[in-house]
């Protein structure tokens, strides 16, 4: 039996891969591993218990480098957290700990290394948050994403293995044509799939809802996640345009709040170029060799959705606009240039393929199961 304590930040770029991982460990024969989760309470705390994973809540706390009121609340949360995570961490006692960052991890990394239990932490960026930097002095091995990355840890704890990817995301997706009959699309068309994240992204979404007559018009369709609260307004744009459009723009455009795990792989799958901001999607548009038109989003912390994505796109399978950049005549200019040229779309959707790395979770799992077995 190995004892696996997970910690994050919460969210869905901290927990997916967290579960990414632990899936790897029922593959690996003669291990028994138990797992359990110290970090702030959340949306995903049921989906960690759906996956037999018991969640221990602490104090959710945010670093900051900068000064803000909140910091008078926070810091003193921060401590109280600390002592919040030696008792579970005393409680359950693991072989190992695997963080993923983000607000409420650096007590949990910190409490483990008082005990000396080994810490292995995953970090998806090019510039990390100021989670994982501090975590990364105590951190026994560091997995990150792009090799810029590297630079801000010690150098023979750091290894470049990606970002873990869900397996029912990776598996069981239709090809290109049945996908896009999934859809109800039309098999032979050109398909854009748009994505600006779970929350949506504004500048993503009006540039659609703008210029969705002219993409119909120039035999374009598209699969549009739109985020929470905004699809009606795409229902709305529909309506309005039905008239000039006619029955082309039902059989041409399909619009969703959020998909779920089979709409999402089957949407990559339909696709031929992906608009989409640039955080851990990056790893997921990589995973199925597809074009990618990526935006930044400008407000991320530490920069890091820009750093993100011109490290990526160093490799030749995207393009980045900024928001300067995001025009509707440029981008659509992009879109036509890849649309009428496959061989620089068949370039793109190669640098992809090569960019992934779809083993990082196993990799991970079999270096936390290493460490386990020391202990």
């Amino acid at each position: 039996m190995i004892r696996v304590l997970l910690t994050g930040g919460g969210s869905g770029g901290h927990i997916y891969p967290l579960l990414a991982v632990t899936e790897e460990f029922e593959s690996i024969s003669d291990v028994n591993v138990q797992l359990s989760y110290v970090g702030p309470s959340g949306q995903f705390d049921a989906i960690l218990r759906e996956k037999n994973i018991a969640v221990y809540s602490i104090a959710s706390s945010k670093l900051r480098r900068y000064f803000s009121v909140a910091n008078f609340i926070d810091i003193p949360k921060l401590f109280w957290s600390f002592f919040q995570s030696l008792f579970w961490i005393y409680k359950i006692m693991p072989d190992v700990v695997f963080s993923k960052g983000g607000p409420g991890a650096f007590p949990v990394v910190l409490a483990a290394r008082f005990y000396f239990i080994p810490v292995i932490i995953q970090d998806s960026d090019a510039i990390p948050g100021l989670t994982n930097r501090l975590c990364g002095h105590f951190a026994t091995r560091i997995a990150v994403s792009f090799p810029e990355t590297v630079k801000y840890f010690s150098r023979s704890k750091a290894a470049v293995v990606g970002n873990p990817i869900r397996k029912e995301i990776i598996e069981g997706a239709f090809r290109k044509e049945q996908a896009r009959e999934y859809f109800k699309l039309n098999p032979s068309k050109p398909t854009i799939l748009v994505l600006g994240g779970s929350q949506g992204a504004a500048q993503i979404n009006s540039f659609i809802f703008d210029n969705l007559k002219t993409l119909i018009e120039d035999n374009v369709q598209l699969i549009h996640q739109v985020g929470p609260g905004n699809k009606r307004e795409a229902d709305d744009i529909v309506r309005s345009l039905q008239r000039e459009v006619g029955e082309q723009l039902n059989s041409s455009y399909c619009s969703f709040e959020l998909l779920d795990v089979l709409q999402y792989k089957n949407a990559f799958s339909a696709a031929d170029i992906i608009l989409s901001r640039s955080g851990s999607t990056i790893f997921e548009i990589a995973f199925f060799g597809k074009a990618s038109i990526l935006v930044p989003l400008e407000s991320a912390a530490n920069d890091h959705q820009r750093a993100n994505a011109y490290s990526y796109a160093k490799s030749g399978a995207a393009i980045v606009l900024e928001k300067e950049n995001f025009t509707p005549h440029i981008v659509l200019s992009k879109i036509k240039e890849l649309l009428s040229h496959e061989d620089i779309l068949r370039t793109m959707e190669v640098a992809a393929k090569n960019f992934s790395k779809p083993n990082a979770a196993k990799e991970i799992a079999e270096e936390i199961i290493m460490f386990g077995l020391k202990k």
